[in-house]
Parts: structure tokens; sequence; C-alpha cells
């Protein structure tokens, strides 16, 4: 994903959120075909990309639409539980190509650190992206890594307190 390409503006109707228990069929549908077109086929990174942690009932999937093309989800990600049980992971963030730039990407992360909230979240970030991530209160917490051929790099976002 890259949230730097210019892309005209977006109205922005709505960014959406449910766990897989409250997808409909299409929703669920548009959403992983989303991932699959910018993961798999636009990166070239033939994985399995229905990992089974989708349908985990703490799994939170948000998704924006936008006024001009309302019921089509342009950008996505999803929000799991770590196995500590304490520590939120977003991941699988994207945005699909022709609508980079645009502001959607920041927008789906702003709603996903709204939920949540003061907690720790984790990420791993695409390394070309790492600064991006940072604006939003990650910061490295460990070393780049490969993951299917591309360069990532953990990133941890501190539970905040009052």
């Amino acid at each position: 994903m890259s949230p730097e390409r210019s892309a005209p503006p977006a109205t922005v109707s709505s960014v959406r959120s449910a766990p897989f228990s409250e997808l409909d069929p299409r929703t669920a549908y548009l959403l992983w075909r989303l991932r699959s077109e910018v993961f798999v086929v636009e990166q070239h990174c033939p994985y399995l990309d229905l990992d089974g942690r989708d349908l985990e009932p703490q799994t939170v999937h948000l998704w924006v639409e936008t006024a001009e093309d309302p019921g089509t989800p342009l950008g996505t990600l999803r929000i799991l539980q770590e196995p500590d049980g304490s520590t939120l992971r977003i991941g699988r963030v994207v945005v699909a190509e022709q609508h980079r730039g645009a502001g959607l990407a920041a927008q789906l992360m702003q709603a996903a650190l709204d939920q949540v909230g003061e907690r720790r979240c984790v990420l791993d970030a695409q390394a070309h992206l790492a600064h991006w991530y940072a604006r939003f209160g990650f910061a490295p917490s460990g070393p780049e890594f490969l993951e299917d051929g591309i360069p990532h790099v953990p990133m941890t976002r501190p539970a905040t307190t009052d």
C-alpha cells in the first residue's frame, strides 16, 4: 500500500466497522477481494490471506466507503486481539490503488485507533511506510524482517494512561 500517492479527494460517507458475525456476505466478499487485489496480485505475494483470524469473535473489520461509491469498500483494515489478551494488532491495512493519496488510509487508521483507545497496539509495517505509521504514535519495536519478500518493521504504540 502506498498512502503517499496523490488521488483526487474522496468524500467519505462513512468508516464502518463490524465483527465477522455482523458482516453481510457481499461486504465480506468485497473486503477480502480488495485485500487479495492488493496483497496477492499487485504486490505479487502468493499467500493465504484468509488465515482464520478474520473469524475470531474479537476481530473487528473496518472499511471506508465514499459518497461517490456507497456500498463498495475502498479501503479496509482489521483489529485483532493478541494472545496476551490486552494488546491489539492492526493489520491488513489496504486502500484500492486508484483511491490512494486521498486520505482514506489515514481515516481508517484514526477510526481504528479510536476503537483501540488506551490499549497497547502493534502492527507490522511495510518498511517504506514506517514513517507514515509513526504519525499515529507507532515506533519501531524490533529489527526489520522479510514477509513474503517485502521488508517489514514491527511497530508498537504503547498503552496510554491519564
